[in-house]
């Protein structure tokens, strides 16, 4: 089954007004690049505006809470964000997981909550390098995924993020077969919790350092669909090589 190319910048905690400008040149360079669906998720702040000036490019969110209101300070539901102007949110990100201590229950009730307002979804897993260095990264990443996956997982509203949480910002990465070998495991674990017709439709991106001089060698590989991209997306002298890479 033929998977189109995704490439999603997460800016984390980064991003003002003034440089709504960058997301107006990442959505031009997206435009020269039909293949691949590229898309941005930006603080929350800047959703409106920035869907103003994205083109083709989507612009999404980097979390949402899994209820649809109530008396959650700080927290936006779903429904907010799509008001805002995203059509795409990422859950279960390493840094929300350790950060603000989120279960693997959380997210997939926060992927089910944004799949409710019609959202898009982008789920990710990752192992520590604790984990990798002990061997257990496959056993460990597959059982994360066992635990977050949302009912009804499907193709057409969720992918799947693998970043391993040592080589996110780090410059670090896997090699190739460690890789390869974990997108495919996620694509064989998903036939089994989703179904075969799921798994080789869903796309599964990696993320963790993903950079201009190493794109195109990741997302040559089989079960690599595309990535999640961070401090490399955040202008477009930097992001425009990885999506040209993906294309």
């Amino acid at each position: 089954m033929s998977r189109r190319m995704l490439v999603v910048g997460n800016w984390k905690m980064n991003g003002l007004r003034a440089q709504l400008a960058d997301v107006e040149a990442i959505g031009a360079v997206a435009a020269e690049h039909p293949a691949v669906e590229v898309g941005l998720c930006l603080p929350a702040t800047l959703i409106t505006a920035a869907a103003d000036k994205a083109g083709v490019a989507f612009i999404g969110a980097q979390d949402c809470h899994q209820k649809a209101n109530g008396a959650h300070t700080g927290c936006l539901s779903a429904a907010m964000l799509k008001e805002a102007g995203a059509t795409q949110v990422i859950v279960g990100h390493s840094e929300r997981r350790t950060d603000q201590h989120e279960s693997s229950a959380d997210v997939a009730a926060k992927a089910l909550a944004a799949k409710a307002e019609g959202l898009q979804v982008i789920l990710c897993l990752g192992e520590s390098l604790e984990t990798r260095d002990a061997g257990e990264a496959l056993p460990f990443v597959l059982n994360q995924l066992a635990e977050s996956l949302p009912q009804g997982a499907a193709a057409d509203w969720l992918s799947i993020a693998y970043e391993p949480i040592w080589a996110i910002g780090t410059g670090r990465i896997p090699t190739m077969e460690q890789i390869a070998e974990m997108h495919g495991g996620i694509r064989g674990k998903l036939a089994e919790l989703a179904g075969a017709e799921v798994a080789a439709g869903m796309r599964v991106l990696y993320g963790g350092s993903v950079n201009a001089e190493n794109a195109a060698e990741i997302f040559a590989l089989e079960d690599v669909d595309g990535g999640l991209v961070g401090g490399a997306s955040l202008t477009a002298a930097k992001f425009g090589p990885v999506i040209a890479a993906a294309s």
